[in-house]
C-alpha cells in the first residue's frame, strides 16, 4: 500500500485568503514478482554473429586396413584378404601398369588400404623404410600414383681410442661398428699393416656420418676424416667429393699396391735370403712372404694389372703371376683353386679375388706365398715403397685444402676435448 497526498486550492475564495485543503489518500499498487527472471539485455552484434556460426562438422578419420605381404603373395591373394574382387585387381593393375607400382611385392612389405563401401580410395605400398607408393582415387574416378621418398637426417659423430688390445676390440669399445672399423682399416691399409704394424699406445680419432629417421638411429654414413698414429707416425685421411681419400697434401691414400693380398692372416715365414727350407732342409733364399690362413681364404690382386701366368709352376703349385704398369710383377702361389673368371690374359683390378689359399705344390700347410718384383728383381713385400696414384691437381686443391684443414682442426679439437 502507498499514500498519495493531494493539495486542493479553491477558486471561489479571494487570492488573499490562501486557503488550501490537504488530503492523504491511501492506494494499492501491484507488487513486483521477484520470482520472475530479470529481462535479458539485447545481444550485441558480435554476440549475434558468434551465435549464428554453424558448429564445425566432425573430422572423419580414414579407416586403414593393413596387410603384410607373405611368401607366395600377389595382388590377387592380398586383395582377396581385404574383401576385394578380381575386377578391383584388374582396375588397379591397369591404373598402375605404366608406373609399375604394386608390381614388386616382397615378403615383409606392407600394403595399407582405405576402402569405402567396397570402393578402393587409397592403397599405400610401404616398400622399405624410405620408399612408398601411394595409389589414390581421383575426382575422375581413376587413380593417381605418387612415389614418396623419405629423407634421412644426417648427423656427424666422433670417436677416438688408444689401442691396448687391437683395433677391433678397442674400436668397438669407442662405439664404432665392425663395418666402420673395416672401412677405416681399408682407408689406412696402404700405409699401415694392421696385422703386423699395430702397437699398444697407437691411437686414432675419426669423424663420420650417422643417419636418423624419425629422430631414431637408422644407419651409418661415410667417414669424413680420420687420423691414425702408428708407432709415432701420424697418418691423416680426408674424404674428397670424388669419394676417395687423400692426405692433407692431396696425395691419395690409395697406393698402386695393397700392402697385403689376404685378410685375417698371420705371417708364417718372412722374406729371408738365408732361410732353411722346411722340407728340403737346406738353406734356400725365401724371396717372398708366406701368409698362413685357412684353406679357401680369398686371395686378392694387390694391384691393377694383367694375368701373364695361370697354372702349375713346380714347387709353387697352382700359381698366378700379374704384370702391373710395366716394371712390377706379383706372384701368388700354393693356391687351392683359381677364381673361375680369372684366366691368362685377364685384366684384374686391385682387390679383385683371383684365387683361394691352399697347399698345392711343395707346401707344409695352407698358406699364400707372395712375391713382389721390380724390373724382375725381388723386393721385400713388407718393406718396399709403393708408388702413389695420381694426386689432386692444383685446381682441385683450391677447394680440398681448406676443407681438409677444417676437418683436421675438428679432429684435433675433439681429441683434446675442446669444443
Amino acid at each position: 500500500m502507498a499514500m498519495v497526498t493531494l493539495f486542493i486550492v479553491s477558486d471561489d475564495k479571494p487570492a488573499s485568503s490562501n486557503e488550501t485543503v490537504v488530503l492523504d489518500i491511501p492506494i494499492n499498487l501491484p507488487e513486483q514478482d521477484k520470482t520472475k527472471p530479470e529481462p535479458k539485455a539485447e545481444p550485441t552484434i558480435a554476440e549475434s554473429t558468434i551465435k549464428e556460426l554453424p558448429a564445425p562438422e566432425p573430422k572423419i578419420e580414414e579407416a586403414w586396413q593393413s596387410v603384410e605381404v607373405k611368401s607366395g603373395d600377389n595382388l590377387s591373394t592380398i586383395f582377396r584378404r581385404v574383401g576385394l574382387t578380381p575386377q578391383d585387381v584388374y582396375r588397379i593393375s591397369k591404373a598402375t601398369k605404366k608406373s609399375k607400382a604394386l608390381t614388386k611385392l616382397m615378403p615383409g612389405q606392407r600394403l595399407d588400404f582405405v576402402i569405402n563401401q567396397g570402393r578402393i580410395e587409397k592403397i599405400l605400398h610401404i616398400i622399405n623404410p624410405l620408399q612408398r607408393d601411394l595409389v589414390s582415387l581421383n575426382s575422375d574416378g581413376g587413380y593417381d600414383i605418387e612415389r614418396i621418398e623419405r629423407e634421412l637426417e644426417v648427423r656427424q659423430k666422433f670417436a677416438k681410442s688408444t689401442i691396448q688390445n687391437s683395433l677391433f676390440v678397442d674400436g668397438q669399445k669407442a662405439g664404432l661398428s665392425q663395418k666402420k672399423l673395416m672401412e677405416m682399416a681399408k682407408i689406412f691399409g696402404w700405409d699401415i699393416d694392421f696385422a703386423l704394424d699395430i702397437r699398444a699406445g697407437d691411437s686414432f680419432v675419426v669423424l663420420y656420418e650417422t643417419t636418423y629417421l624419425d629422430d631414431k638411429p637408422f644407419g651409418e654414413g661415410e667417414i669424413l676424416a680420420a687420423q691414425f698414429i702408428n708407432q709415432g707416425r701420424i697418418v691423416n685421411a680426408i674424404r674428397h667429393s670424388d669419394g676417395n681419400y687423400y692426405n692433407e697434401k692431396g696425395y691419395s691414400m690409395r697406393k698402386a699396391f695393397l700392402r697385403s693380398p689376404v685378410d685375417f692372416f698371420r705371417i708364417s715365414s718372412k722374406y729371408n735370403l738365408k732361410r732353411k727350407h722346411p722340407i728340403l732342409k737346406v738353406v734356400r733364399p725365401h724371396r717372398g712372404v708366406d701368409y698362413a690362413a685357412p684353406t679357401g681364404t680369398p686371395i686378392k690382386a694387390s694391384g691393377d694389372g694383367k694375368v701373364i701366368w695361370k697354372g702349375t709352376k713346380g714347387g709353387y703349385g697352382r700359381t698366378i703371376i700379374i704384370q702391373h704398369a710395366g716394371i712390377y710383377t706379383t706372384l701368388y702361389a700354393h693356391m687351392s683353386k683359381y677364381h673361375s673368371k680369372v684366366n691368362k690374359g685377364s685384366r684384374v683390378k686391385q682387390g679383385q679375388v683371383i684365387g683361394y689359399i691352399g697347399s698345392s705344390g711343395m707346401s707344409t700347410g695352407p698358406h699364400l706365398h707372395y712375391e713382389f718384383r721390380v724390373n724382375g728383381v725381388h723386393k721385400n713385400p713388407l718393406k718396399v715403397k709403393f708408388p702413389n696414384v695420381e694426386p689432386l691437381n692444383e685446381q682441385q686443391m683450391q677447394t680440398f685444402a681448406p676443407l681438409g684443414e677444417n676437418l683436421l682442426d675438428q679432429l684435433q679439437a675433439y681429441k683434446l676435448g675442446t669444443p
